[in-house]
């Protein structure tokens, strides 16, 4: 498994996720999803006809109930998992506000200061977090 980092305006036609480390209240926002018991930085897919901009704030409100933030790109990147590569994008989000859960997908949120232990994507996670930290001033 290998991740790479690109700037925003490489690899544009071949981006087909979005993930979003977002703070809220000082803390990270981790998300859970209905069918695991581990918990993943909130993303997903980009949908056809949609920009990246567009599937980052759609998948924050989704997975975190989040409606007021400030939404910054911080860079593209790929996963390559057995000689397989996909592209998404990195966003930070300043999460001002917060509402109700949706019925998504999402089962439930935390807050923390740092990576909860039992991650999804263990593999990938840490270096996406650690990028953000790396591009933020908090």
């Amino acid at each position: 498994m290998k991740v790479e980092f690109y700037n925003l305006d490489d690899f544009n036609n071949s981006l087909k996720f979005v993930v979003i480390q977002a703070r809220y209240k000082d803390e990270w926002i981790f998300v859970r999803h209905k069918d695991r018991n581990t918990w993943e930085i909130p993303g997903g897919h980009i949908e056809k006809g949609e920009m990246p901009d567009e599937a980052a704030a759609r998948e924050l409100y989704e997975e975190t109930g989040a409606i007021e933030y400030d939404l910054s790109p911080i860079c593209n990147y790929s996963v390559e998992i057995n000689e397989s590569k996909s592209f998404g994008r990195l966003y930070y989000a300043e999460v001002k506000n917060i509402g109700e859960l949706g019925d998504y997908e999402i089962a439930e949120i935390i807050t923390k200061d740092e990576l909860p232990e039992k991650l999804t994507y263990d593999k990938i996670q840490p270096i996406l977090y650690k990028k953000v930290l790396a591009n933020i001033t908090i």
